[in-house]
């Protein structure tokens, strides 16, 4: 594995694998690497010739008072965790690299980044959709790979792609859980085991959702009702608990189709997300 830092070589390399004709796969991440990430390394590993990990906390993505200063690092577990698994080049570049002085473009999306993350998080996806899509400049890829526990991200980057004819094919792929039920982040290395026990209710209320579905319920508020109650009753502060489609994260009318169940809860000062894909028949 080959580590690097400099936005040219990266292009350089991966240019070089195209050229002799094997496709490349990218797996942009920010480090503190779990099993939900090395799902999709795995996932690039079986589909592409050439794979390009990224490591990069991004400050554009953060807003003020945000976790950018103590987000989780460990950088040489994850070299270790990323050479075991077949990775080809390993960039980490520095903020000043992809931001050199005077930088001054974003890219913006309208419609999908209202809602949820983005309506907590101030700009947050301006910083997503611009360090993604230098991150495609620099590194060229035929595929890249997303999780889907981020789902709006996942969404709003597909759209980006739509948009600006990017030749990029997106892939999401499942969200990985520990052992109880908990969505797997770099975030949970904040929670203390106290917290860790409260933090399960995220699951817990996307299950009852699923069963009050599945039993018949029909009423959007009714089932967000439930949701929120075993939300409180965990002393989890509820950032957003919404009933979207699916397909374009707008309000729904009727229960038909998909539709995505998606939470953001503080869990102590850890904020966290999950979401589950729901099927109204």
């Amino acid at each position: 594995m080959l580590k690097i830092s400099s936005p040219e070589k990266l292009r350089e390399l991966a240019l070089e694998a195209k050229d002799e004709g094997l496709t490349v796969g990218l797996v942009p991440t920010m480090g503190y690497l779990h099993e939900g990430h090395l799902s999709l390394v795995r996932r690039a590993r079986e589909r592409n010739d050439f794979v390009v990990v990224s490591i990069f906390v991004n400050p554009t993505q953060f807003g003020p008072g945000e976790d950018l200063d103590k987000y989780p690092r460990d950088l040489e577990r994850d070299e270790a965790l990323l050479e075991a698994a077949g990775v080809d080049i390993l960039f980490i570049p520095t903020p000043e690299e992809v931001y050199p002085e005077g930088f001054q473009s974003l890219v913006h999306l309208e419609h999908i980044t209202k809602p949820l993350c983005g309506a907590s998080r101030k700009g947050h996806f301006d910083g997503v959709c611009t360090v993604v899509l230098k991150l495609f400049n620099m590194a060229v890829p035929d595929d890249a790979y997303f999780g889907m526990k981020d789902y709006q991200q996942l969404n709003v980057i597909e759209r980006m792609v739509r948009d600006l004819n990017v030749g990029v094919r997106i892939e999401g792929m499942p969200i990985v859980r520990e052992a109880d039920g908990l969505a797997m982040s770099s975030r949970n290395k904040y929670l203390s085991a106290e917290e860790r026990v409260r933090a399960l209710a995220l699951f817990k209320a996307l299950d009852k959702a699923e069963e009050l579905l599945e039993g018949g319920l029909r009423d959007r508020e009714e089932l967000l009702s439930a949701v929120r109650a075993i939300l409180d009753e965990a002393r989890v502060k509820i950032d957003y608990a919404e009933l979207l489609d699916a397909e374009n994260l707008e309000e729904i009318n009727t229960f038909q189709g998909s539709l995505l169940l998606a939470i953001a809860a503080f869990v102590g000062n850890t904020r966290l997300i999950d979401n589950r894909v729901l099927v109204a028949r």
